[in-house]
């Protein structure tokens, strides 16, 4: 089965967790970069990207390469703001919206407070699909790393394997 890892990290959280699942399941990483940085600290970080998230926004993405004719498995990670998925993610799902129908989704997300049910729930209404599976939800797993987030990162991938192999 081949597998595409499709991200967006702010503050390395989603970048770590892509990685670590990248090489338990020799995945190909494709991270998302808008053009327009989104500012990384202060009111500004919380202001900006939770209202572009709220609003759902899709910026404009530097460009990356996704084919999804050579993946059977798409996994699409992003933080959490304002109880959504990163904006970056919608312009890929945008994007690319034809080829993703016919793919296996699954979904991590990163946060700082947990509770990135919600976050699932919209990432399939916007796939337009009934369920995302598995998915995974950890908090701060770079800037808080523990042998809980790795073994949460571990079963994650015996449950994609199972699934899908």
């Amino acid at each position: 089965m081949k597998i595409a890892i499709i991200y967006y990290s702010q503050s390395g959280n989603c970048e770590y967790v892509a990685t670590e699942l990248a090489k338990q399941l020799s995945a190909d990483l494709i991270r998302l970069e808008p053009e327009k940085a989104y500012p990384s600290k202060g009111f500004k970080k919380f202001f900006w990207g939770g209202k572009s998230a709220v609003m759902g926004e899709s910026p404009a993405l530097v460009p990356y390469e996704f084919d999804a004719n050579k993946y059977d498995l798409v996994i699409i990670g992003y933080p959490v703001w304002a109880g959504t998925f990163a904006p970056p993610i919608r312009t890929f799902v945008e994007q690319n919206v034809g080829g993703l129908e016919k793919l296996q989704i699954s979904a991590f997300a990163c946060s700082s407070g947990g509770h990135a049910e919600k976050s699932f729930d919209k990432l399939k209404a916007l796939l337009k699909r009934d369920s995302l599976f598995p998915t995974l939800s950890l908090v701060d797993p770079y800037a808080k790393q523990s042998e809980d987030n790795l073994a949460q990162i571990e079963a994650y991938c015996a449950q994609l394997r199972e699934r899908y192999n």
